[in-house]
């Protein structure tokens, strides 16, 4: 039995590990890179295998980074079952479809751009530049209405000058078959993925539907087992149970363990810290009369924003503001939130459920669908809350948000979770801080948002105790507090340095743990 690390290995984005016996190949997550476009583009397009020696494949989760690729994956051949918790099968309906409609979009955009960009160098026409004139003409057929692309006028400007198009990843359609292939199970039931090879979902309390997966390998020498934590979870967070703590005896003892360390060096903010600081910096704005911008993954994060709101907003700790969460794939994820009551925790019950009522809904909330409704709100100037996808500000309605306001000094943007590198969300991140730092004196520094530069006058504030990770020693209380016995641990899931200091700690901790590289291959037995 071996193992290869293809994703998130030295890095955050791109989860991706095959397992290998005999007779079957086992694909660990099959994830989005993401980050500087071209690069993670490059990277995305290229599967390091052939899809189609995959016989079946295992969903840790649905966050993009995990399963983004699974479109690429069947296109390019997989047929096989993608063996998930019920929850995560629910989610990644709506994020792979979502995901696809974004690649679509992105390749249109790019399209466009070429386009206008090579008549605004003078394309010509029988010989002669198209001037002007011409060029006034045709980039007016361009676009339908102001938010409306004509791609079909597109496409024949392409074919007529001869200019290199660009195809999305992948499609609305290839999504689609993809998700036929979702087989949604129990938590703590066993499923057969292979000639002698099961696989057990346990709870990983890092989102709805999220898995610690345990693979078990009869053969005739005895049982190989590896474990993948996928993304681990916070203890004593609210909605989801924590991580699980005990395994099935036949599932305890594990040969490797693949292990996430994407707060590998640092600890969060406690969880209990959470609540008061978010009340502080929501009445700081709102005494301001400024608008808190909140970039958000539309799947667990803004649910539990909205479970803290709703609770902040019944105890009167803040004034009873708007609430809009602009993202239509977060008003859907919200909806798989609410049919899977079964996987909260008792203080959810306690606290909402109990009495009758929805944790993630209460008067002050509004979920925007139509891009007018979300333009509207982009203008609007009235202190309120915005919680708007995506995460890392990479892409999504948030961009809009942060270009109408992120000039303006009365307003905030939080950050609640992780900014990978390369991202506009880190870049607005790690200015604001600097900023904040030497006083908020001098010329504010500049972001660039959709090809145009903004100043960086909104107040950046972050708080890590949103965050959907474990930090360092919460990951180290999940091995300790556990009944796993691990031979070995494989960092990944975090950036060099993070999974370099947290492989270091296991070892001071008396484990035998490494930081592979990518396209290593580990020979387990």
């Amino acid at each position: 039995m071996h193992v290869t690390f293809y994703g998130a290995v030295r890095e955050v984005t791109g989860s991706m590990h095959l397992i290998g016996t005999q007779h079957d190949y086992v694909l660990l997550d099959c994830g989005l890179h993401q980050g500087r476009r071209r690069e993670a583009a490059e990277k995305n397009r290229v599967l390091p295998f052939d899809a189609a020696i995959v016989g079946n494949m295992v969903l840790s989760h649905a966050h993009i980074d995990h399963s983004g690729r699974i479109p690429l994956l069947v296109k390019q051949g997989f047929a096989g079952r993608i063996v998930c918790t019920r929850g995560t099968a629910d989610a990644a309906r709506y994020l792979l479809l979502d995901s696809a409609h974004i690649q679509e979009q992105d390749a249109e955009y790019l399209n466009y751009k070429t386009v206008r960009g090579a008549l605004s160098q003078g394309p010509a026409i029988n010989g002669k530049p198209i001037g002007p004139r011409k060029y006034g003409q045709l980039k007016k057929l361009l676009k339908k209405n102001r938010h409306q692309l004509n791609n079909e006028i597109i496409v024949q400007l392409m074919e007529k000058y001869r200019l290199r198009s660009v195809e999305s990843l992948y499609t609305v359609e290839d999504a689609e078959k993809a998700l036929n292939q979702l087989d949604g199970v129990p938590y703590r039931s066993t499923v057969a993925i292979g000639h002698n090879l099961t696989c057990t979902l346990y709870e990983a309390g890092h989102i709805l539907g999220s898995a610690i997966c345990i693979i078990r390998h009869a053969t005739d020498a005895g049982t190989l087992t590896v474990g993948y934590t996928g993304d681990l979870g916070r203890f004593n967070k609210p909605i989801l149970r924590d991580p699980a703590h005990e395994f099935d005896p036949a599932d305890s003892r594990l040969d490797l363990l693949i292990m996430e360390s994407t707060y590998g060096d640092r600890d969060h903010e406690p969880v209990d810290d959470l609540k008061p600081q978010l009340k502080n910096i929501l009445n700081d704005t709102f005494n301001r009369g400024g608008c808190v911008l909140i970039p958000s993954f539309a799947y667990g994060r803004t649910q539990e924003l909205l479970y803290v709101l709703h609770e902040l907003y019944a105890q009167g700790a803040v004034a009873n503001m708007p609430v809009f969460v602009d993202s239509p794939l977060a008003a859907n994820i919200t909806t798989v939130f609410g049919e899977h009551p079964e996987v909260y925790d008792r203080e959810t019950h306690a606290t909402f459920l109990s009495r009758g009522k929805n944790p993630f809904d209460f008067k002050e909330v509004h979920f925007t669908q139509s891009v007018e409704e979300s333009m509207a709100l982009m203008r609007e100037t009235k202190p309120h809350i915005v919680i708007s996808a995506s995460g890392m500000c990479e892409a999504g309605r948030i961009l809009h948000h942060l270009r109408y306001k992120i000039h303006n000094p009365k307003n905030t943007v939080l950050i609640v979770g992780f900014m990978a590198q390369h991202t506009l969300g880190r870049r607005i991140l790690e200015l604001g801080q600097a900023y904040e730092a030497g006083g908020r004196c001098g010329t504010a520094p500049v972001v660039r948002i959709l090809n145009k530069e903004y100043p960086l006058k909104a107040q950046v504030m972050k708080l890590g105790g949103f965050s959907a990770h474990a930090d360092r020693n919460e990951m180290l209380r999940f091995l300790k507090t556990s009944n796993l016995q691990v031979k070995k641990i494989a960092v990944v899931h975090g950036e060099e340095a993070q999974s370099m200091a947290f492989a270091g700690l296991l070892r001071e901790s008396g484990y035998d743990a490494m930081v592979p590289m990518e396209g290593e291959t580990l020979v387990i037995g």
